[in-house]
């Protein structure tokens, strides 16, 4: 009877190993089978993801993810989601990969399997370039209005960092936020840097200022995110960031789309 119990509990391990491994081998067969690679992306978002004047999705997003579905030899297909709604999109299977800038957290990564970072970031504060907010104890205090990207890590920054203030939580980009700013709702946000610096073209000039003062311990990093079980795409992923980054694409992505703005004339 024991060595019966023994040979049923080593055959259930055996399976168990032999289908995890099936399961783990099929998501990046599958996007090839299929000939399409999924990806959700953050609506309207520039420089991340948008759909420019030609009706035609574009961004830094776009075109990491675009790099990818060619070296799969797959098409790819780009799928806009509020901020909160990428996580479900991913889970639920509709998108192989969410591109977007966001923080793999620990909370997260009990859901989802986060590739390196692709860049790194650190929250701030921002304000209309005439208000009188210095510091973060000027902001900190009853009565000051906050508002933050509904379900972003600087929804939880805000709440640790301005636990006096009044937080105020918007759907949609980071343009939400700021827009919110300009227009009287609140009288200042919670967003990482580079999402705020990334968007101040689009505004009148010297109208939003960032408080000197950073939020946070250090840099956060952002990254892509897969499925837990999609191991072999994670790895083909983080491959791709290693191969770009030597060859200069990567470079490339960044000084166009982060960095400058002459993005803006060709999309």
């Amino acid at each position: 009877m024991k060595q019966k119990q023994i040979g049923s509990i080593v055959l259930a391990l055996v399976l168990t190993v032999f289908f995890s491994s099936i399961c783990f081998a099929t998501t990046l067969e599958d996007i090839v089978k299929r000939g399409e690679l999924r990806v959700a992306v953050q609506s309207g978002a520039p420089p991340y993801a948008f759909i420019d004047k030609t009706g035609v999705p574009a961004g830094s997003m776009v075109d990491f993810t675009q790099g990818m579905a060619d070296g799969m030899g797959v098409k790819l297909k780009i799928m806009s989601y509020d901020w909160d709604g990428l996580l479900p999109a991913l889970l639920s299977g509709k998108a192989d990969i969410l591109a977007a800038d966001m923080t793999p957290t620990l909370k997260r990564a009990l859901k989802v399997t986060f590739t390196d970072p692709w860049i790194y970031v650190q929250a701030c504060i921002f304000t209309k370039n005439g208000a009188s907010y210095q510091t973060l104890e000027d902001v900190n205090k009853a009565g000051v209005k906050v508002g933050v990207l509904l379900g972003s890590t600087g929804e939880g920054i805000a709440k640790k960092y301005l636990p006096n203030a009044t937080i105020k939580s918007y759907k949609g980009g980071g343009r939400a936020v700021v827009s919110a700013l300009l227009s009287g709702h609140i009288d200042a946000g919670v967003n990482d840097d580079l999402a705020v610096l990334t968007v101040l073209p689009d505004y009148p000039p010297n109208s939003i200022r960032l408080l000197d003062k950073r939020l946070g311990h250090g840099k956060d990093p952002l990254a892509f995110a897969m499925k837990p079980e999609s191991v072999n795409l994670w790895q083909w992923a983080n491959l791709y960031f290693k191969t770009i980054r030597a060859n200069g694409t990567y470079d490339k992505n960044i000084a166009y789309w982060m960095k400058g703005v002459e993005w803006k004339k060709d999309h």
